[in-house]
């Protein structure tokens, strides 16, 4: 069985880590393990934007595991990549890394009332979204499905936590089933 390790960058709270924990296994056939947390990159953060560089932060995580495992970050700043304005997340496909952040998930980031319901939600769909890129599957025009690309909010909202019939398809392929 695959494995996936969960790893906390900075400060993260453990309900947050514990329900992707139980969340991960239902969408993989994976073997999810919660690792230390570990402190963010120097320089990763960018004075000029207010942010951090999410694929800095990816070359880290690819660092810390091994060949044949996956590995999530979670972290509760907010990131980019050049070229976008924001991310909730990124991949890399082949390295088998990938991370998200908590920030923009939140209602709060928007001045709106707290939602820990919504933001657990939110959290298990994007962790679930960069998981598959990891198993090679790409953004899926399908609205309801995991794999569809978040450009804001409510594109995240609008999806569900689950993979449509092509990408479940493609993702038991990527597995080694049929």
């Amino acid at each position: 069985m695959a494995s996936l390790f969960i790893v906390q960058l900075g400060s993260v709270r453990k309900e947050i880590i514990v329900f992707l924990r139980s969340g991960v296994p239902e969408r993989f056939d994976i073997d999810v393990t919660i690792a230390g947390a570990v402190p963010i990159p120097e320089g990763a953060y960018n004075p000029e934007r207010g942010q951090y560089n999410s694929t800095r932060i990816l070359e880290m995580l690819k660092e810390m595991k091994e060949d044949d495992e996956r590995i999530l970050g979670i972290i509760d700043v907010d990131l980019y990549v050049p070229g976008l304005n924001f991310n909730f997340g990124e991949a890399d496909i082949e390295g088998g890394a990938c991370i998200i952040s908590l920030t923009r998930l939140r209602q709060e980031f928007y001045g709106l009332p707290g939602d820990e319901r919504l933001l657990l939600e939110r959290t298990l769909k994007e962790a679930i979204h960069e998981i598959g890129h990891t198993y090679g599957i790409g953004h899926c025009r399908d609205p309801r499905c995991v794999m569809r690309f978040s450009n804001s909010l409510a594109d995240t909202d609008i999806k569900g936590p689950d993979f449509c019939h092509r990408c479940k398809g493609m993702l038991n392929q990527a597995q080694g089933g049929s």
